[in-house]
């Protein structure tokens, strides 16, 4: 009997040394698994890229639950001999990085980035995302992560830059990327453009106000922005309006004075929303900006970058929103102009880093049109003809629509081609300092776009960096090498899975789906398996604000990182949220000692883990039992290559427990009290069965099957490379 199995299971001491012993292996590497015969040259390949958690801080739940499917997902494969390569890697996360840096310097130093300059500046972001980044990889560790750290990469490193400035070079050539006045959002307290899932929507409880514009009545939550407003809009078909003609002026009398409207027909109205007429305020709305654009309208700014009121607010020049806005509906109801106010619940855009709130302004920024056409170099998607002429909308598409890739839970794809089909063109220029420099150069009234900066003197670089999802956007292949021509890129690239949560579906999925139909002419992966949120045992988002986050490393020392695992998993399917608890946690932890008293009862019985199947079968029992595993062997089997992992967690969890050890060990145990043949044949077949529910548990728990694994006789391999049950 193993002196280990004597003593109670020690989740914490098993845990580091398990790992210490899969690192050592070199089996994370596909190429050591070749090397040493574990799997050939000419085996399929599976890969997967891990989703690059921020360097702003630690790993949470949702990352938990996240590295629990994927390394379940890359094990499983692992063991049915694929060459199968997990890549690891981190995001450099540019404006939430700096905000937390500038924060830090601001508590402990009271100065900003300014007085240390840009130099000194990027020095202190560079230490703090260095430091986060050696937690992160720590805590991955702790989960049990079989990711290839021989091949980690970071969105922000050189070889990523490369790739960076390649794409954008050629983007730049083929006039997809191009410098433009367009509206953007606007963080005014962080001074620069964020994109649109960096935006948070927040209920406001505010006032609704009707205006008397002439001879119309609008709504606006924002009397702030409606001094220059001089167009009026309507459906062309709303027939209240039928006598006013598009063009036609009115003379009003308005905010500082008399002004001249203009009347302007467009469909766009909702007709049923308000009195179906509304003013317009082209620099500080997406869809006025839109309506302005169609018909050729002036647009002129009232708030500037800081957020205050500019000139031609007249007296109110200079006061921030918050300020003025009373006074101005004041000066409208001494005017008569308000004809009536209601109250409203109004969800406000606020920037996520740093709490201010959005104001949507035109400004010169670079843009990604997705609308361009351009010839398209590849012959390798199908429905896409080698110099077709295409747009970067068309590919994002194409993909989708023709099952190139298929997304899971697929109620996604149709959002996913709703999303796609009403895509504007992407701002990718950051005025913050941390992240890729844009590689473009001015001179004079010259421009110059390169990868090397311009050799001769004079050449002043743009100061802006680029959106942090355009370089995570070429994840899948940046990693594997591009723009150089690697052998990683040849043998794992698509790659076989994208695994990540639902909610950034559009901001990184369809980015990456742009960017490699764009720059390799591949899909980037040819499956998308969407997980959700992980909520408390009252069902509520689990988070820091709201007092009940849970640190998957603390639960994975009190419960064991297997637990964790578990608990994430079952009962759990694609597209869904996830309850965790102590009860739960707690449930899996018992689990995994029952594990521990079988593998003793087992070697007991059985010390040299017998395990003839010709004995074993003789016995009718016996039998019965051996063809049920084999039927759950096909059923499990089945469902993990239908992406059902929650439910070949749960059935293998009652397996093991409710019919391996509840039903087979206690009929086993009269059998070996008989002795004989009778006692030979149940010992073979429990030393069969054990082992290879321990290959089927691997990719699940994998730190306490790995350990039992290698107490059991004869065992040569780590169960890590043992082949998956046939």
């Amino acid at each position: 009997m193993n002196e280990e199995l004597k003593k109670p299971y020690d989740p914490k001491e098993v845990e580091v040394s398990t790992y210490k012993k899969w690192e050592e292996s070199g089996f994370f590497n596909p190429d050591v698994c070749i090397e040493k015969g574990v799997t050939t040259k000419d085996a399929d390949y599976f890969s997967i890229v891990l989703p690059p958690p921020n360097v702003t801080g630690t790993l949470h739940m949702g990352s938990a639950f996240m590295l629990a499917i994927e390394d379940m997902m890359v094990r499983y494969n692992r063991m049915l001999g694929k060459k199968t390569l997990w890549i690891p890697g981190t995001d450099h996360a540019a404006i939430a990085t700096q905000a937390k840096v500038e924060k830090i310097i601001q508590k402990e130093e009271g100065k900003n980035k300014n007085d240390l300059g840009r130099e000194e500046f990027l020095k202190r972001v560079e230490k703090f995302a260095a430091d986060n980044h050696d937690t992160i990889i720590n805590q991955m560790k702790k989960m049990g992560c079989s990711l290839d750290w021989s091949r980690e990469a970071f969105t922000l490193d050189e070889k990523r830059n490369l790739a960076v400035k390649t794409v954008f070079k050629k983007m730049y050539d083929d006039g997809i990327i191009y410098r433009g006045h367009r509206i953007v959002n606007w963080d005014p307290k962080g001074q620069t453009t964020i994109s649109d899932d960096e935006i948070v929507y927040q209920e406001q409880k505010t006032k609704f106000y009707y205006l008397q514009y002439g001879p119309f009545v609008i709504g606006t939550t924002r009397p702030e922005t409606k001094f220059g407003d001089k167009y009026v809009v309507m459906h062309p078909k709303d027939s209240r309006y039928a006598s006013y003609k598009d063009g036609q002026k009115i003379d009003l009398e308005w905010i500082n004075g008399p002004i001249i409207a203009t009347v302007v027909k467009d469909d766009s109205i909702d007709m049923e929303f308000g009195t179906g007429v509304m003013t317009i305020t082209p620099w500080h709305s997406v869809a006025d900006f839109e309506i302005a654009g169609r018909h050729n309208l002036e647009k002129e700014q009232i708030i500037d970058k800081y957020g205050k009121l500019l000139p031609i607010a007249g007296e109110f020049s200079g006061m921030k929103i918050a300020e003025a806005r009373g006074k101005i509906v004041n000066k409208l109801k001494n005017k008569g102009l308000v004809t009536k106010e209601e109250d409203y619940i109004n969800n406000v855009a606020t920037a996520e880093r740093t709490g201010g709130i959005v104001e949507p302004q035109i400004m010169n920024q670079w843009f990604i049109n997705v609308n361009k056409e351009f010839p398209y170099p590849f012959d390798t998607l199908p429905n896409i003809k080698k110099d077709e002429k295409v747009t970067l909308k068309k590919l994002m598409l194409s993909v989708v629509e023709n099952k190139n890739l298929d997304i899971l839970p697929n109620r996604f794809e149709k959002e996913y081609i709703h999303w796609i089909g009403n895509l504007r063109d992407w701002c990718i220029s950051r005025q913050i300092w941390y992240g890729h420099r844009i590689p473009v150069w001015y001179k004079n009234d010259e421009i110059y776009c390169g990868i090397d900066a311009p050799k001769e003197d004079g050449w002043m670089q743009d100061e802006d960096t680029l959106d942090t999802w355009f370089s995570s956007g070429l994840w899948t292949f940046s990693t594997l090498g591009w723009p150089e021509k690697t052998d990683d890129l040849l043998n794992y690239h698509p790659t076989t899975v994208l695994e990540t949560g639902y909610d950034i579906l559009f901001f990184w999925i369809a980015r990456m789906i742009l960017m490699s139909t764009y720059a390799v002419g591949q899909i980037p992966f040819k499956h998308v398996y969407l997980h959700g949120l992980v909520r408390d045992n009252q069902g509520k988002k689990i988070s820091k604000s709201l007092g009940n986050n849970i640190d998957p490393l603390d639960m994975a020392m009190k419960y064991s990182a297997d637990s964790v695992r578990m608990a994430l998993i079952v009962g759990t399917g694609p597209g869904n949220d996830t309850k965790i608890s102590d009860e739960k946690l707690k449930a899996y932890k018992h689990f995994a000692n029952k594990i521990w008293n079988i593998a003793r009862f087992v070697l007991e019985n059985n010390p040299e883990m017998r395990s003839d199947l010709k004995i074993a079968q003789e016995d009718t029992d016996n039998k019965k039992h051996l063809e049920e595993f084999g039927a759950l062997v096909k059923d499990v089997t089945d469902d993990m290559e239908n992406c059902r992992f929650y439910l070949t967690a749960e059935k293998l969890y009652h397996y093991t427990w409710h019919t391996f050890a509840d039903i087979i060990i206690e009929e086993s145990k009269e059998k070996i009290k008989e002795g004989g043949e009778t006692a030979n044949s149940a010992k073979n077949m429990l030393g069969f069965l054990f082992r290879e529910q321990l290959k089927l548990l691997h990719p699940f728990m994998p730190f306490i099957t790995e350990k039992v694994w290698s107490i059991l006789p004869a065992s040569k391999n780590l169960l890590m490379v043992e082949k998956w049950p046939n």
